[in-house]
């Protein structure tokens, strides 16, 4: 009996003890897939600089619209240009000659605006900006322009971009390259006040395809 009673509890400790270490192993396991998992969290959060970039201003939104459908297809982070005054919609009223953008349009002294930020965060390592803007009386809304003398474009490729219910871009992305402190700029594109994905994607293939998209 006593055989047996010894028997029986040395089987019992092994069994306990392989319990505990199958324990032991599984808390093993999951700490080091913890681990991992926080790593690899920690890992796509750092060192992710962006190396393309939609700055836009929109008074409206419908410069915004396009900027996002942008922002969807490439991936790249959106940073808007905001007056430190914004615009409110009488200021917008173009048919009110004594509106705020009725004075700029007549006296160019008053079209210098204040930002609330010129510095995009991570603007170092970007190498392509898609810039968007309303078009304001054929030339880009001067907000953008203020931004554009702002910042450093040297050795980033610059594609503009506008939306209008009926001007066309005319010379605004080549005015925009003149006030810019250096950069590649192409020529720039005109959506409609809501474009479609679509529009989008063909203006990047047609940019991918053209070599002389370069404005002078």
């Amino acid at each position: 009996m006593k055989k047996i009673w010894k028997t029986m509890v040395s089987l019992a400790m092994m069994t306990v003890l392989a319990a505990c270490s199958s324990s032991a192993g599984s808390s093993s396991a999951a700490s080091s897939s913890a681990s991992a998992s926080s790593a690899g969290s920690s890992a796509s959060t750092t060192g992710n600089e962006p190396t393309s970039m939609v700055v836009v201003f929109s008074a409206t939104g419908n410069t915004m619209e396009a900027a996002n459908l942008i922002s969807e297809q490439t991936g790249a982070p959106i940073f808007e240009v905001i007056p430190s005054q914004p615009y409110t919609d009488d200021d917008l009223n173009y048919n009110d000659p004594d509106s705020r953008v009725s004075k700029e349009r007549d006296d160019e002294s008053l079209r210098t605006v204040a930002l609330e930020s010129t510095t995009p965060e991570n603007w170092d390592s970007v190498e392509a900006v898609y810039l968007g803007y309303p078009i304001w009386w054929g030339i880009a809304a001067w907000p953008m322009s203020s931004f554009v003398q702002g910042v450093d474009f040297e050795g980033k490729t610059v594609y503009p971009f506008c939306t209008s219910a009926s001007s066309g871009v005319g010379n605004s992305a080549t005015q925009l390259a003149e006030l810019a402190n250096g950069g590649d700029w192409k020529e720039g594109v005109r959506f409609s006040s809501s474009p479609s994905a679509d529009e989008i994607t063909e203006w990047f293939r047609l940019s991918k395809d053209k070599e002389d998209l370069s404005v002078d």
